[in-house]
């Protein structure tokens, strides 16, 4: 076996692999760093649905780049680490033996599959949305000649699929046990702005339901249908369970480290575990809300990136006072020519937590005048604490700029902006790019915000 030394050794090469290892190289040029991945092609995880359309098409053109390890003499080796020394810090693949200083897992995640359904994915034509191009390329290849598609699960992943096979002819269901698609990051009445949206692409929704049975009718191997909870039976030639995603924590089980809620490494706010040489981050690592604090389930690699910034500057020692103190969950989508964003927590959330909120709404355009080529409809909603004001979330419905401003939401949520803040923000706005600055939509929904507060009543 041979046997090979690196001061920090970084387990996984996905989002938050990557960042860590050039945030710690970055942070301490005169240590050497290591990332051990699993996969010689990167494939980025959020762009994998748009490979089943005609956004990207294959699986060739979502390929994560690693030109910036390269050129900051970051090493790579393709491999997967088996077992773990601690004490010796010596970490093991099938031919070389590893010693380090720092460890750290990015081990990331898996798709999750309802242990009642796990049994159907011998089933052809039953597929998850794995982070693998060799698997994406499997599926992608087979649904290529079928017709009859059912997404089982209404997250960002599952409607993205659904959005992209409908584009390219396909006949799309998709079913999921909610009442509205996209819950947990949006209320309500936006989410049924997007489910018309796929009605209009003549995707149907099947709400309040759950698949209980992938079903082979024929005995030949090769799914039919799903049958639901109803028991209502819909036809299937391919079946894609985007039913979530699950901390990939095997390894770090198997030598002894702490797991917390969900199935993730319990971390610390710097995304230390228990042994301060060695961190995780990631989807493999458990977190918790940055409002509620509660436990979350959340993934996205804009979290992952996050967290490897602070573990990458905190290895050898606390040099940013700070930590991560949370996922904001962050997120954003397209569903046809409409971008859906929302950050921090939900109304529908904070109800149910007991919080005392206000919410600020305002409706507009996203250009001026509203005649300028290419202006449509925006709408923005702020969820605030009654008392003092503080932003706690945020909504966006619009055009393609709204991936960006629930950044600047994202932003208000984790500085502890209230909305009187807001109310006298300076903003850049120009005729072809934004909105009015008589009427900025973020500003005017923190104004309706402050006259709820004022009043006291609503």
């Amino acid at each position: 076996m041979q046997k090979i030394s690196c001061d920090i050794l970084v387990i996984g090469g996905g989002p938050a692999g990557g960042v860590t290892a050039v945030t710690a190289k970055m942070n301490y040029p005169q240590k050497e760093v290591l990332v051990i991945r699993e996969f010689e092609t990167q494939l980025v995880p959020c762009a994998i649905p748009y490979i089943f359309g005609e956004t990207l098409g294959c699986s060739d053109k979502d390929v994560a780049s690693c030109g910036a390890a390269v050129e900051m003499g970051i090493s790579t080796r393709l491999g997967e680490v088996r077992d773990i020394d601690l004490k010796d810090k010596i970490a093991f693949t099938n031919s070389e033996a590893i010693s380090f200083d720092k460890l750290v897992f990015a081990t990331g995640s898996k798709p999750f599959v309802h242990q009642s359904l796990r049994h159907a994915l011998a089933l052809d034509g039953v597929f998850t949305v794995a982070k693998n191009k060799e698997l994406i390329d499997k599926a992608k290849a087979y649904i290529e000649d079928k017709e009859k598609i059912v997404v089982v699960g209404t997250g960002f992943i599952g409607i993205e699929m659904a959005m992209e096979l409908a584009s390219s002819g396909k006949k799309v269901t998709v079913v999921g046990g909610s009442k509205h698609i996209l819950k947990g990051a949006f209320d309500s009445e936006i989410a049924t702005q997007a489910e018309s949206i796929l009605k209009e692409h003549k995707i149907e929704f099947i709400g309040s339901d759950r698949v209980t049975e992938i079903i082979d009718k024929n005995g030949d191997n090769i799914v039919n249908a799903v049958k639901l909870k109803s028991t209502r039976v819909v036809d299937a030639e391919v079946v894609i369970l985007a039913t979530g995603y699950k901390p990939n924590t095997e390894l770090a089980q198997k030598v002894g480290i702490s797991l917390g809620h969900y199935g993730g490494i319990w971390v610390d706010e710097y995304m230390r575990t228990e042994n301060h040489d060695i961190f995780a981050v990631g989807d493999c690592s458990a977190r918790r809300a940055f409002i509620t604090k509660v436990p979350s389930k959340v993934m996205l690699a804009s979290t992952s990136s996050s967290e490897g910034r602070v573990a990458g500057s905190s290895l050898y020692g606390l040099e940013y006072i700070k930590g991560f103190s949370g996922t904001i969950a962050i997120f954003s989508t397209m569903i046809g020519k409409t971008a859906f964003s929302s950050a921090g927590v939900t109304e529908d959330e904070a109800n149910e937590a007991g919080m005392d909120v206000v919410v600020g709404t305002f409706s507009g355009m996203n250009r001026h005048p509203a005649t300028i080529p290419g202006a449509q409809k925006q709408f923005v909603k702020l969820i605030a604490t009654r008392h003092g004001g503080q932003i706690i979330g945020g909504q966006i419905v619009g055009g393609n700029e709204t991936g960006e401003m629930i950044n600047i939401i994202g932003l208000m949520i984790e500085s502890s902006q209230s909305v009187y803040n807001i109310m006298s923000m300076q903003i850049a706005t120009q005729p072809m790019l934004t909105a009015a600055p008589t009427n900025y939509p973020i500003v005017m929904a923190a104004i309706m915000a402050m006259k709820k507060i004022e009043r006291q009543g609503d």
